[in-house]
């Protein structure tokens, strides 16, 4: 039997100030959950009110707080760049991360426990579109096999002490992402926010030319993160893994990590035209060969949280036009 979650329940969103744990409070306020008056609770502690590298941090926090479901949207996240330059930082933070919260979650009885991966966990070279038994059968990505790493830990973590333990934990593995609340940092920022961010500013200062880095073959799927957080809370809401119907693995074994995507992708030279036209960019765009591709090909197969129920609403062209106001918006701000 599925743990049921009810609006009284103290729903703690770690990462809440990020595009997705943001994106998840906003879908859980939705539905009703974290209401007061209802009996339920949104806990969405700041960085300085809690530290989730500290430990002792965590677990005080935990004992005071007592959430009874637990959403572990929090990671340590950027680009080819930034998984690049600092792997270490992006594997010791993750792995710290994930091991202070989903243990102590499970020490504290936690009801439900749902651990968010990354895309990125598959092979570099994994059949197209990507399946859940993908996972570990093959070299992954150089870019950014650090944080992968780390991703595959807390999947692992999270099934161990579900086999072992009895925990009450799920994880979703998203693809690329992008939406309200992303981060545009130049150096951090994933391919989406970063060439929004790069047309949105070429056009208001009158450029006649943008770089792009690589070739611009690479496909690539993205969904907008308002998708994500309702896989999520249907997820939350809907998903048993021990239930006889749920997803299985092509060896008939229960699955506890599902793909949620679009099951579409694009290359990144028709991305970058997209977004050309919906910024009204019209100068010359040069690509960069000497500048890393990445994996050529990343599409999820997303049929077995589909069998679910859950299917993605919003289209890429309609995502794109809204983000991109939402982005002009905040400059003007």
């Amino acid at each position: 039997m599925i743990k049921k979650i009810s609006l009284d329940e103290k729903f703690f969103v770690a990462g809440a100030n990020g595009m997705v744990g943001s994106a998840i409070c906003r879908k859980l306020i939705e539905k009703g959950y974290g209401d007061q008056k209802l009996g339920g609770r949104l806990l969405t502690p700041s960085r300085k009110e809690l530290n989730l590298l500290n430990l002792e941090n965590v677990k005080n926090w935990f004992e005071s707080n007592k959430p009874t479901v637990v959403i572990l949207a929090a990671a340590k996240v950027g680009g080819i760049l930034a998984n690049s330059i600092y792997p270490y930082d992006f594997l010791i933070e993750n792995l710290t991360i994930q091991q202070n919260v989903i243990e102590t979650a499970w020490l504290n009885g936690v009801k439900r426990f749902l651990f968010l991966g990354s895309s990125c966990i598959y092979p570099k070279f994994s059949k197209q579109p990507i399946q859940e038994e993908e996972l570990l059968t093959g070299e992954l990505e150089k870019t950014n096999e650090c944080y992968a790493i780390a991703k595959i830990s807390g999947i692992k973590l999270c099934e161990s002490l579900r086999v072992q333990h009895d925990f009450d934990a799920i994880s979703l593995m998203p693809t690329n992402l992008y939406g309200p609340n992303d981060n545009y940092d130049s150096q951090n920022s994933h391919v989406m926010a970063a060439l929004i961010k790069k047309f949105c500013e070429a056009k208001n200062t009158n450029s006649s030319q943008i770089t792009c880095w690589g070739t611009g073959k690479p496909e690539r799927e993205f969904m907008h993160v308002d998708d994500l957080a309702e896989a999520c809370l249907f997820c939350l809401e809907n998903w048993n893994p021990d239930d006889k119907n749920s997803p299985r693995n092509c060896k008939g074994d229960p699955l506890f990590y599902l793909n949620v995507g679009t099951g579409t992708d694009i290359s990144i030279a028709d991305l970058v035209k997209q977004i050309a036209k919906e910024t009204g960019f019209k100068g010359e765009i040069v690509w960069d060969h000497s500048k890393p591709d990445g994996t050529p090909k990343k599409l999820l197969n997303i049929e077995k949280i589909q069998t679910l129920g859950w299917n993605p609403m919003i289209k890429l062209e309609e995502g794109i036009k809204k983000t991109i106001n939402e982005f002009k918006m905040n400059l003007s701000k």
